[in-house]
């Protein structure tokens, strides 16, 4: 088995390489060198600043692509702290980077606090960004859950993956003539009919069903160029097929996954299966590993950054999951905060078989009021 050493590589040094590679479709593919190329189309960002990790090019061969953005490797950490002193915090940094599900809301109920904590923190002048691996709305759309919970969030405070998703399309230059296949909902239908680009799948594709014929052979759109992939509430054995047909037949086409969440709040009342389970699928039959665009990938923390020009030491990242959430954070060198509003116990925090430990961990982001809360 391959070594996967974690090397650091620069985009500037990616642009070269990959610009000497030939693609099969005329895009230089990521397969190989599995780096982020130029944002051309986001003005606000800037590539040359953008470095990403991946692992060794011995193990990104397009045979066996790597696992992309997720090929962090966990650093050794002194355990977690439980939050003492919110203010001392709160005056640190400049921006904080909240998770929605499990943090914010669960399912459509609001998490008891968050209208007064988010209205506390922009009154100490802070920045409040709201990132979600939840793919199946629009940034719109999320606008409209904020704004229907009555929270007052615009819609370019919102990341979510979906935009995640035609945002990276963008900034490796994806042919306009070439299409993308979605297994995921109407968010991402949405982020790609915006980027400008052609696509197929999603709901419409929930109610097609397969008729297994002796020689029956099913046929799939040869310009299909990348297959993203997330939450599907309408996934079936057609969209498994017809994405793994993509994906194993069309020359050079991407496997792009929004996120890898093993569990998901639709309800206030138990854990769902996540968009993990959907992604997994497509790696069974594929044999291919994704390209992750959601966290913990550091794609949006390098996006966000550069767009609102932030030093990523001035961010606190808060979230509720350890392997996304608190990840994505360190990843990108930023504060982590834990809260057990969401699918983290303590027990699970401070089980010896986890590894990764935010910087520190309270109940829910309410306790910034109530713990030594103070004027400024």
């Amino acid at each position: 088995m391959a070594t996967k050493a974690a090397v650091s590589v620069s985009v500037a040094a990616s642009v070269t390489a990959a610009s000497s590679s030939s693609s099969k479709f005329g895009i230089n593919t990521p397969h190989r060198f599995l780096c982020l190329q130029r944002l051309s189309s986001f003005s606000s960002f800037s590539a040359s600043a953008l470095a990403i990790k991946c692992t060794s090019i011995s193990n990104c061969s397009p045979n066996k692509p790597a696992r992309s953005m997720e090929g962090f490797t966990t650093r050794t950490r002194a355990s977690a702290q439980p939050l003492e002193n919110a203010d001392e915090l709160i005056a640190s940094v400049e921006t904080f980077i909240f998770d929605c599900d499990g943090v914010i809301w669960k399912g459509d109920k609001l998490i008891d606090g968050v209208p007064e904590t988010l209205d506390m923190l922009r009154s100490k002048g802070k920045r409040l960004v709201f990132v979600t691996n939840n793919s199946t709305k629009s940034r719109k759309q999320y606008g409209k859950k904020f704004d229907t919970l009555g929270l007052n969030v615009n819609e370019e405070e919102i990341f979510a993956s979906s935009f995640a998703a035609a945002a990276y399309l963008k900034s490796i230059n994806f042919p306009k003539d070439k299409k993308v296949y979605v297994i995921g909902e109407n968010g991402i239908l949405k982020e790609l009919e915006l980027a400008g680009f052609q696509y197929l799948g999603g709901p419409e594709d929930g109610g097609k069903k397969i008729e297994l014929k002796p020689g029956f052979l099913m046929e799939h759109d040869k310009d299909v160029g990348a297959v993203v992939v997330g939450f599907d509430r309408y996934f079936n054995y057609y969209k498994v097929q017809y994405g793994t047909l993509c994906i194993r037949e069309n020359p050079g086409c991407l496997f792009i996954a929004t996120n890898r969440d093993a569990v998901t709040h639709l309800t206030d009342a138990q854990e769902w299966a996540g968009g993990g389970s959907m992604v997994g699928a497509i790696c069974g039959s594929t044999q291919r590993e994704p390209l992750v665009v959601g966290k913990p990938s550091t794609f949006m923390m390098d996006y966000l950054a550069n767009k609102f020009g932030i030093l990523k030491s001035q961010i606190c990242m808060v979230g509720d999951r350890l392997d996304t959430d608190i990840l994505f954070g360190q990843n990108g060198g930023c504060k982590t905060l834990l809260v057990l509003s969401g699918v983290t116990s303590l027990s699970m925090l401070q089980s010896p078989s986890n590894s990764i430990q935010p910087d520190f961990y309270t109940n829910k982001i309410s306790d910034f009021l109530s713990i030594k809360a103070a004027t400024v």
